[in-house]
């Protein structure tokens, strides 16, 4: 048997730095944890706000703690023409000449002039699982995933190894409805 892991759907959010934050909710303000996520430390928060672009505003947007060093919003591609942004796809943290847009929260606003990206598809690993699936981190990788009806092979997956990750692929909202994600869905890697 093939060796599979879980395939998870990243839908829209946002990271935002502790500066950001309190510009959007007030000063001292602290993010308060909704759900862990799949990665360890990383948690889904109550917190939530507008992603506003030059054509539309995407409403109440998750926001994902911990705070981070830079804000980052990650939508994708059809949220970001939805808005009139342009979103290229990068690895979370690369947002350097990303897109532009608002954000609006409860106590005030933020005008960012990068931090819009589609986040690339990855598969976060420790370096067990590494040694295991025989990759190496920043190996681009094929995936295939058995869905009723939308079995596909994705391409250009990137494999990301840490020893603070857990076992599991990110894709976003567009690539989990191309391939009819619902449920426990697992992928495997194809050579």
């Amino acid at each position: 048997m093939a060796k599979q892991f879980i395939v998870e759907t990243s839908a829209r959010h946002v990271h935002v730095t502790q500066q950001d934050l309190e510009t959007l909710f007030g000063k001292g303000y602290q993010l308060t944890p909704k759900k862990n996520l799949s990665q360890p430390g990383q948690f889904a928060c109550e917190e939530r706000v507008d992603v506003v672009g030059p054509k539309k505003t995407l409403g109440r947007v998750s926001i994902l703690g911990p705070v981070r060093p830079e804000t980052q919003i990650e939508l994708s591609l059809t949220d970001a023409r939805s808005i009139g942004v342009v979103a290229p796809i990068r690895e979370s943290g690369d947002i350097k000449g990303s897109g532009a847009c608002k954000l609006v929260g409860p106590a005030g606003e933020v005008e960012l002039t990068e931090g819009v990206i589609a986040a690339k598809r990855h598969i976060h690993m420790t370096p067990e699982d590494a040694k295991e699936f025989d990759v190496e981190d920043k190996q681009i990788v094929n995936v295939k995933i058995d869905t009723d009806g939308r079995s596909l092979v994705f391409g250009d997956v990137v494999v990301r190894v840490s020893p603070k990750y857990a076992l599991a692929m990110h894709i976003d909202t567009d690539e989990s409805n191309a391939a009819a994600c619902a449920g426990n869905v697992m992928g495997e890697i194809v050579k």
